[in-house]
């Protein structure tokens, strides 16, 4: 790096350039920071701006970082995941449930979200404080005397000590999120929340402090009525930790996202005019730059061969285990692996417009748009908290009109003891402790659930579409047949002559015939003169001998094929098989078939998914001749071949439209905006990992018949949650009228708070026994 020289400077006028590499004006001294590139002089505004040019001078010389700086400065979106429809600039809270609300944009950040972080700092202070505060309410059942040690009035305000920092620091969030959903008339579960703690809290704080408001009959030795500090604080710790274990998950549907951008590289080799050539921020790649991609290197960006020939795994795209020839003039993929030669490329796709980054937005996108069944609870809190605020308000008034003296104090009682009963504990573990003892067995059977959509929309599934490769398929190509045509050559002195050229050969398929090889334990021949024939095929000498495996051209023996071989031919490839011909320089001797053998419990499967009145469509990348074999020997009636990932996904989107609710299993990163599209993504264990994060159900060990066990654990799983939801409204809303003092006139008996908050705890109960239940569910 050098320093502007005198010469450039004027003395009279100073001179400004403009930093290349961040935009702004830079007044050019002696002490200014400068680089020559191809006779030009670039000045910086700092050291940073000069390393950072340094590091590709081409790019910014060209002023491609103005266009780069423009589009990064579009301001994110963020929507809510619940409600698609809300959309604003920069974070916040969805207005309709008071979800985070989460950006639309791709991001590959790795870093938990600030709210996340500042969450888990409330939940482990509420964590932490309401210990001791059980400690204190709960030892007496225990035989736990700390009551007795420092008496019940020090005890009171030992309480008040420890859940104020819970109530009036922890829970300030959630308090807005309710006051919000109040104000906004959009009444959910934050608003249950907010009136529950909040009134437990308020309660106990008048009950401490002026407890010569409430009458006699309801005060202890000490004089203070019962307070419930230890229900505000245990409420809103188990609010918290619900909240992190929610974001967390959201958080990781972000890793499905990063799966996907480190399939592309992180830089590219540039190749410029003069033949120089250096690596570049893939970010500063831009179309008709021309880039060098050596063996065993994913493409970076999608582009066009100009130079070159070498074999690229496209699985990523296809989800097919073969590799594809690649010459000048076809066309690649960024993020595919070039396999064997160096190939010269010519980039047409960057940024947001290659194939990749499109199944990245198409996997975020079909994310935010499911809506989870925690909607459920809302819908019913709508008219449910509306109501239980109603009964409070109705009954203090009754109270304080018409009730016993002291009137006021029977009001405040009657009106806590509503809505602490109330309270939505219930409510928020009816759906969880369903989803955590449905997990555990679920995982028991080879099931793993990802969320409580899934379950809900898995109980749904009408369409089932499976990938071939790696779902009905094994996704290892092995030889299947090995067909002699010379009376001089046996089947085992064909696979040894193929596999004796192969074994010098990185095409996909050589694999296959060298692993049939030594699995038959043959001892392999040295070969010479080896060549690959572009298009055609290898060849190789064998002991004297010069053998030939791939199209007959390469000997130019097209003509001599026989009846008896075409046919051979045309009916192996009739059932799936890629065909290999074997020749020497005289003729056609033998022909080997590879497939992708059909798992073992593929038909079974197949068979159980039409008895349980589920349609099954087959969509692959492969071709359809193959296709049609493979769907025709499971039982499959319907496939779509030459699908890639677009296509996929437009064939669930049409399923949508003619109103069927579709599930997708496969196990590709092909299948990943397929999986995510579909209402409930099904993905193979043994799969890709960005498969498995995009999918609510994981199957382990890529078992078929784990399909009709995940829909059995969804039918059980949804009864069982709606089971929850409905104990926690009826026991709650049965609770209330008593709470009200609908007994009073009868029994002259009125249910104080502690009895509210017994019963609560009673309903919660029964929500955590009802779960439990589904440990035993038979699958």
């Amino acid at each position: 790096m050098e320093k502007a020289s005198n010469a450039e400077i004027s003395n009279d006028t100073p001179v400004k350039e403009q930093d290349p590499v961040c935009g702004m004006q830079v007044e050019v001294t002696s002490q200014t920071l400068s680089a020559e590139f191809t006779g030009k002089s670039y000045h910086f505004c700092s050291e940073k701006c000069a390393h950072t040019f340094q590091g590709d001078p081409y790019f910014y010389a060209s002023g491609n970082s103005k266009k780069q700086q423009a589009a990064q400065a579009q301001d994110v979106d963020y929507t809510c995941p619940m409600h698609p429809e809300i959309v604003q600039k920069g974070p916040g809270q969805c207005p309709i449930c008071g979800m985070t609300l989460e950006p639309m944009a791709v991001t590959t950040s790795d870093e938990p979200s600030h709210e996340l972080v500042d969450f888990t700092r409330r939940f482990w202070l509420s964590a932490i404080l309401s210990v001791p505060l059980l400690a204190l309410t709960m030892g007496p059942f225990f035989g736990l005397p700390f009551r007795n040690w420092i008496g019940e009035t020090a005890a009171i305000y030992v309480e008040f000590i420890l859940a104020t920092p819970v109530v009036l620091w922890a829970g300030i969030p959630l308090f807005k999120r309710g006051i919000k959903s109040i104000i906004t008339l959009k009444l959910n579960m934050w608003t249950l929340i907010t009136l529950g703690v909040g009134a437990a809290y308020l309660y106990s704080v008048v009950a401490t402090f002026l407890p010569f408001l409430f009458p006699p009959a309801i005060r202890t030795a000490t004089g203070h009525p019962p307070v419930y500090y230890e229900a505000a604080a245990v409420i809103l710790a188990l609010i918290f930790m619900g909240q992190v274990l929610e974001m967390r998950a959201r958080e990781r549907t972000g890793d499905a996202i990063r799966a996907l951008l480190d399939l592309a590289p992180k830089t590219a080799r540039r190749v410029l005019d003069d033949g120089t050539e250096y690596d570049a921020p893939l970010e500063n790649i831009v179309t008709g730059d021309k880039l060098r991609v050596r063996p065993g290197e994913a493409i970076p960006v999608d582009s066009r061969v100009i130079d070159g020939q070498s074999y690229v795994d496209e699985s990523m795209i296809t989800g097919e285990p073969v590799a594809l020839e690649k010459k000048t003039g076809d066309t690649v993929t960024g993020g595919t692996l070039n396999k064997n030669g160096t190939l010269i490329i010519e980039a047409t796709n960057v940024g947001a417009d290659t194939m990749l980054s499109r199944i990245v937005a198409m996997v975020s996108s079909a994310q935010r748009s499911r809506a989870p069944i925690q909607g459920l609870a809302d819908k019913v809190s709508a008219y449910f908290v509306p109501a239980v605020v109603g009964i409070s308000i109705l009954s203090f008034f009754i109270w304080l009109f018409v009730g016993p003296t002291p009137s006021l104090s029977y009001a405040i009682i009657v009106a806590v003891s509503v809505l602490i009963i109330a309270c939505p504990c219930a409510l928020g573990l009816a759906t969880p402790m369903s989803i955590m003892t449905a997990s555990g067995r679920g995982a028991q059977a080879g099931v793993l659930i990802k969320d409580a959509t899934a379950l809900e929309l898995m109980s749904k599934v009408d369409t089932l579409i499976v990938d071939k490769t790696g779902t009905i398929t094994k996704g290892k190509p092995t030889v299947t047949s090995i067909l002699s045509f010379s009376v001089n050559h046996t089947q085992e002195q064909l696979l040894h002559i193929a596999a004796s050229i192969e074994k010098g050969s990185e095409h996909p398929l050589a694999e296959a015939i060298v692993n049939a090889a030594k699995a038959r334990h043959l001892s392999l021949s040295h070969s010479e003169d080896f060549k690959a024939h572009t298009g055609k095929g290898v060849s190789a000498k064998i002991d004297d001998t010069v053998y030939a495996i791939g199209n007959p051209e390469i000997f130019g023996l097209k003509d001599t094929l026989t009846e008896e071989m075409k046919q051979a031919y045309q009916s192996l490839s009739a059932n799936g098989n890629t065909s290999i011909y074997i020749s020497n320089t005289e003729k056609v001797i033998g022909l080997i078939a590879i497939s992708d053998p059909i798992k073992d419990n593929a038909i079974a499967a197949i068979s159980q998914l039409h008895d349980a009145g589920i349609k099954v469509i087959m969509a692959t990348g492969d071709n359809a001749i193959t296709a049609k074999a493979v769907a025709t020997s499971v039982g499959i009636d319907e496939f779509k071949a030459g699908a890639l990932p677009e296509d996929k996904k437009t064939l669930i989107d049409q399923l949508h439209i003619s109103g069927a609710t579709v599930a997708m299993a496969g196990d590709g990163v092909n299948d990943a905006p397929a999986l995510a599209a579909a209402e409930v993504g099904l993905a193979m264990g043994t799969g890709a990992d960005v498969a498995v994060e995009s999918a609510g159900i994981t199957l382990l060990n890529g078992d078929l018949t784990g399909i009709v066990r995940a829909r059995k654990l969804a039918k059980g799983s949804i009864r069982n949650i709606r089971q929850n939801l409905f104990l926690a409204f009826v026991y709650n809303s049965a609770g209330v009228p008593i709470a009200a003092g609908i007994l009073y006139p009868f029994t002259g008996a009125l249910l104080s708070p502690m009895i509210a908050a017994l019963a609560m705890s009673l309903s919660s109960f029964c929500v955590v026994m009802n779960s439990l239940r589904l440990k035993n569910l038979k699958l």
